[in-house]
C-alpha cells in the first residue's frame, strides 16, 4: 500500500470517529464487553419473566398443598410435580422466585429514580449558585451522612409499620396505609430507601457542576443573556448525566440488598408477597434438611447484584473519556 493510499485511510478513518457522536462512541465500547453485555441481557430477560409472571410461574405464587410441603426438585425426584421443589406450605419454589423478581426489580428502578432525581437537582442547584447557598447545602449533606443509613431506614421501618399496626391518624396516614397494603408493604419501603440514599448523588452532581460550569459554552450560555434554570437544565444537565446514571446503575445492587435485608428480618414487605428476602428468611430454618428452599432465591439475589455490578462497570468503561479512541 502507497504512502497516499494510508494518509488517505488514516484520514477516512478520523472522519467516521469524529462524525459518531459520543453517545455512539460509549455504546459501541459497551458491546465490547461481554460481561457487561451478558449482564444486561440477563436483566431484560429477568424484568421480561417479572412482569409476564402470571403467564411464565408454573404456579399460582399463593397457591398452597399443604400436602405437598418441602417437596424436592424434580431433578432429585422425578414424581416430584414441581422443578426446584416447594416450600413448607406447598407453594411452587420456582413461581415465588419469578414473583420476587418484581419486588427487587421495583426497589432498584424506583429507588434509583427517586436517588437520581433528588440527588441531581440538589447537587445542581448547589454547585451552580455556590457561595453560601453551595456551603449550606453542602453542611446539611454532611449533617445527613453522619447518620448510620441502615438504622435509620430499620428505625422508619419500624415506625411505618407501628402506624400501619394502629390503623394510623389522619386521612393522609389512612390513605398511605391502605396504599401500602395494596403494595404489599413497598411503599413504606420506598420511602425508606429514598429518605437518605440521595446525598452520595448530589456530591458527585456537584463534583461534576463545579467542573463544567466554568468552561466556554456556559460563559457562551451566559453572555447571550440565558437564564439560569435554561443554563441548569438545558446546559448543564445533559452533560453531567452520564457519569451520574453511571454511578446510580453500580448503587442498585446496595438497594436490592437492603430490601432483602429487611424483609429477612421482618421489616420488608408484607407476608405472603414474595420476595427474596422473605424466602432467605423461611429457608435457612430448614437449610439442612431442605437445602432446596434456600438456594434459588439465593442463587436469583446473587446473579441480580452480579448482572448490575458488571453493567455498572461496564458503563463507567464505556462513558470514561479515556476509554475513547481505543477501539
Amino acid at each position: 500500500m502507497s504512502k497516499e493510499s494510508t494518509v488517505e485511510l488514516d484520514l477516512a478513518q478520523r472522519t467516521v470517529r469524529q462524525a459518531r457522536s459520543p453517545l455512539h462512541d460509549a455504546w459501541i465500547i459497551l458491546l465490547q464487553n461481554k460481561l457487561a453485555v451478558g449482564s444486561g441481557v440477563f436483566l431484560i430477560l429477568l424484568a421480561l419473566f417479572a412482569i409476564f409472571a402470571p403467564w411464565v410461574a408454573p404456579e399460582s405464587v399463593d397457591d398452597q398443598k399443604l400436602e405437598d410441603n418441602y417437596q424436592p426438585p424434580s431433578l432429585v425426584d422425578p414424581t416430584s410435580p414441581y422443578l426446584v421443589g416447594a416450600d413448607k406450605f406447598g407453594r411452587d419454589v420456582l413461581s415465588r422466585v419469578i414473583y420476587g423478581a418484581r419486588i427487587s426489580l421495583s426497589v432498584a428502578v424506583v429507588g434509583a429514580t427517586v436517588s437520581l432525581t433528588i440527588g441531581l437537582i440538589y447537587g445542581l442547584i448547589s454547585g451552580y449558585f455556590g457561595k453560601w447557598i453551595d456551603n449550606l447545602m453542602m453542611r446539611i449533606v454532611d449533617v445527613l451522612y453522619g447518620f448510620p443509613f441502615l438504622i435509620f431506614v430499620i428505625l422508619l421501618q419500624v415506625y411505618f409499620k407501628a402506624v400501619a399496626t394502629k390503623g394510623g391518624s389522619g386521612p393522609l396516614a389512612a390513605m398511605m396505609i391502605d396504599l401500602d397494603r395494596k403494595m404489599g408493604g413497598m411503599l413504606f419501603i420506598f420511602i425508606a430507601l429514598g429518605a437518605l440514599n440521595w446525598i452520595g448523588m448530589s456530591r458527585i452532581a456537584r463534583g461534576q457542576v463545579l467542573s463544567y460550569k466554568e468552561k466556554e459554552f456556559v460563559e457562551a450560555a451566559h453572555s447571550i443573556g440565558a437564564s439560569d434554570v435554561r443554563i441548569i437544565f438545558k446546559h448543564l444537565l445533559p452533560n453531567i448525566l452520564g457519569p451520574c446514571i453511571v454511578a446510580q446503575t453500580m448503587s442498585i445492587p446496595g438497594y436490592i440488598f437492603t430490601e432483602a435485608f429487611l424483609s429477612f428480618i421482618g421489616l420488608g414487605v408484607n407476608a405472603p408477597t414474595p420476595s427474596w428476602g422473605i424466602m432467605l428468611s423461611n429457608g435457612y430454618k430448614a437449610m439442612r434438611s431442605h437445602p432446596h428452599v434456600l438456594w434459588p432465591p439465593a442463587i436469583a439475589l446473587v446473579l441480580t447484584t452480579l448482572a448490575f455490578n458488571f453493567l455498572g462497570d461496564g458503563l463507567r468503561d464505556a462513558f470514561d473519556p479515556r476509554m475513547k479512541g481505543t477501539f
